[in-house]
């Protein structure tokens, strides 16, 4: 038998420079991975603020009081889906460019910002791009306090 010489670096096991590298594409990923899910929670939150706009946007009783309650209504969509309600835009689209009346089917688009970074308990950096989210409904024909007939 021969004696093992502990002086020696034969035998070592190469690759400790490796680490740091493995803990960059571990951190860059999870980043990555949160990221792509608070793109989905913004798809999410944007849909739903949407879909409240158009709602509160027919159920009005008139134009104006109408778009108060679409802007309103999606600002606090948005803030209780944990985002700031003030970054939040909606643009309404009436078919055919008609006035607030009975049977016209009005579209709301609603556009979020989505940060191009997001770290926890710092928030967003920069801007990646925007969420968007439309619905659209028809302003009941058979409903009371509009003048005119129905046409639908």
């Amino acid at each position: 038998m021969t004696a093992i010489d502990w002086r020696d670096d034969r035998g070592q096991l190469a690759g400790i420079e490796a680490l740091p590298f493995g803990v960059l594409i571990f951190v860059v990923g999870a980043l990555l991975i949160t990221n792509a899910w608070a793109v989905v929670d913004a798809k999410v939150a944007v849909d739903a603020a949407s879909r409240e706009a158009v709602r509160a946007y027919v159920e009005a009783p008139d134009g104006d009081t109408a778009m108060t309650a679409a802007h309103v209504t999606a600002t606090d969509t948005i803030a209780a889906h944990g985002r700031r309600g003030d970054k939040v835009t909606i643009a309404v689209h009436h078919d055919g460019d008609r006035p607030f009346a009975r049977c016209v089917r009005v579209t709301i688009e609603a556009d979020y910002p989505v940060p191009a970074l997001r770290l926890p308990w710092i928030g967003g950096f920069g801007h990646a791009f925007d969420v968007k989210a439309h619905h659209s409904e028809r302003i009941d024909p058979y409903r009371s306090g509009l003048p005119g007939d129905s046409t639908c």
